[in-house]
């Protein structure tokens, strides 16, 4: 129980903005889709990390990266990784930022293709449970859905998306719920009246396509 009397997952501590992401996003569902590719890059970078380490650089992510605007990181080059390269309020790793934008680049692919990273992101949700977890180690670190949507992501050419990578995602874009039994928040979050993990339509595959020049990695 915090000191405001609430009781939340341990995750979280007493840090001011970690108890806030929690309160306010952390298992709440996530349908925009520029926000979901922000979050899908943030997940990338944190590898290695810590997420509140993440939290703390976000706003800065947000400016050096055009408010992860795929269309615009889509069209980044050379140039932009040098400059992201030099930004000390982010995550200055080469890979990481060219991946971000191959992401960007693989957004783009979904669109031209008639689907969207939501549609595909949300394709892959499972169903409710029908309790909270109640301990920690209930919670997986991936799962049988989080290894098939890095796979399909992947396909199309998305970066830094392993199957752990992606369930962290797939918890905070609230596909899944995993808060605590206990928690103010547990069963508040991912569509509690979902009845069927799947859409019924299909999804575009992506298409084999020429590739785009990549900045150096």
């Amino acid at each position: 129980m915090g000191a405001d009397g609430i009781t939340r997952c341990w995750w979280c501590g007493d840090d001011a903005l970690y108890v806030d992401y929690h309160d306010r996003e952390w298992g709440t569902p996530l349908r925009d889709e520029r926000a979901l590719f922000e979050l899908l890059c943030l997940e990338g970078f944190q590898a290695g990390l810590s997420w509140i380490t993440i939290l703390r650089k976000r706003i800065a992510f947000r400016e050096a990266f055009d408010g992860f605007d795929p269309e615009v990181v889509a069209r980044y080059t050379d140039r932009e990784v040098d400059r992201l390269l030099a930004n000390p309020g982010i995550v200055r790793h080469r890979g990481k930022i060219t991946a971000t934008i191959a992401n960007a680049q693989a957004v783009g692919a979904m669109r031209d293709a008639g689907t969207s990273l939501k549609q595909i992101v949300w394709s892959h949700a499972p169903g409710a449970r029908e309790s909270p977890l109640r301990e920690r180690p209930e919670i997986p670190a991936e799962t049988s859905e989080s290894a098939e949507l890095a796979r399909v992501l992947r396909k199309w050419g998305m970066r830094y998306v392993g199957a752990t990578t992606v369930y962290a995602f797939m918890q905070s874009a609230g596909l899944v719920d995993d808060h605590l039994a206990g928690c103010h928040r547990a069963g508040t979050g991912t569509g509690r009246h979902r009845k069927s993990p799947r859409p019924a339509a299909p999804i575009p595959r992506p298409a084999k396509r020429a590739k785009r020049p990549q900045p150096k990695s």
